[in-house]
């Protein structure tokens, strides 16, 4: 099967199902990096839509310590998605960019053939960092496009009785986000008030899942803590929450992504060959990827490539 062609396990008819997906602890830039957990992909589930990766962290209190830091590093295939419960964190990139983002603020990145970028705290900061990275995969007609970068400050929010949603990408409820997107997909922090009952409209040709950022909502009659995403499949029209305390949960759905993909390190491409060449053009400083300026520490190594070929990949492993 070519790597262009449908996933088979992609059908017009999904169940609607509740799968709990555990994270993994990563530390970003080493062994003793920043500290985070990651739910996407998974062992059981690579993608949700176009989503094909989430780092959830914090809270983390930076008390003394620099906070996070993550060097250059590079970028093909997919859009990075930074979303900030509390604290800031300071965006460099390839293009000149220098962007601070703070909660209720977007940051989205379009890699395309290529781009670099660098991630801190920034030295005049909140003592409190929490909040998620998230890559979308771009489909085979834009993964190849221009790098670009845009920042909003002010995005749409909706009401659902008790709920507050800010969309971050896609629409919801009516709302459409400023963001650029290449699939049909929605991301949407949902703020629950005390006491909160309503129920978000879904599409039932979008699978969806969702992610505690703090509290323990009940979804759909299942208490959520933050941790592990839950996935909900496709086929609902609404999701149902309700909460006793003040909860966020994250949503994430959109059409499931039919195009097999090969992820590692950071980038997302279709075959191994075109693994190798990007981790070649990063290593060997092609100008492919740009140069990030500003940044006080060295550019991130790529890892050596495992020794068998990477195996283009569908949405469920």
């Amino acid at each position: 099967m070519s790597s262009f062609e449908a996933d088979p396990e992609v059908g017009p008819e999904l169940p609607v199902t509740m799968e709990l997906l555990e994270g993994a602890p990563v530390a970003l830039g080493g062994p003793r990096g920043f500290a985070v957990t990651r739910t996407l992909p998974n062992r059981q589930r690579r993608m949700v839509g176009a989503w094909c990766f989430l780092d959830a962290y914090g809270p983390h209190d930076l008390g003394d310590s620099a906070g996070m830091r993550v060097g250059p590093h590079p970028h093909t295939g997919l859009q990075t998605v930074t979303w900030l419960v509390a604290g800031e964190v300071l965006h460099r990139d390839s293009l000149g960019n220098l962007q601070e983002i703070r909660p209720g603020q977007l940051n989205l990145m379009t890699a395309g053939r290529g781009i670099s970028h660098a991630e801190e705290t920034p030295g005049d900061h909140s003592p409190v960092l929490q909040g998620v990275q998230l890559w979308v995969a771009l489909p085979h007609a834009a993964r190849d496009m221009a790098p670009e970068f845009s920042h909003h400050a002010d995005l749409p929010v909706v009401a659902f009785g008790g709920i507050a949603a800010t969309v971050l990408m896609g629409t919801l409820g009516g709302a459409t986000s400023p963001a650029r997107t290449h699939t049909p997909l929605v991301g949407a922090e949902l703020a629950l008030a005390a006491g909160a009952s309503a129920a978000v409209p879904l599409r039932p040709d979008f699978e969806y899942a969702v992610l505690a950022l703090d509290g323990a909502p009940n979804v759909d009659d299942a208490t959520l803590k933050p941790g592990p995403l839950l996935y909900l499949g496709a086929g609902r029209t609404e999701l149902n929450l309700t909460t006793s305390s003040e909860s966020r949960v994250l949503l994430l759905g959109g059409e499931p992504f039919e195009e097999r993909l090969v992820m590692w390190w950071n980038f997302v491409a279709r075959d191994h060959d075109e693994i190798v060449g990007m981790r070649l053009d990063w290593e060997s400083h092609t100008p492919r990827f740009g140069e990030v300026h500003g940044y006080d520490g060295p550019p991130l190594p790529a890892p050596p490539m495992p020794l068998t070929r990477l195996v283009p990949r569908g949405r469920v492993r």
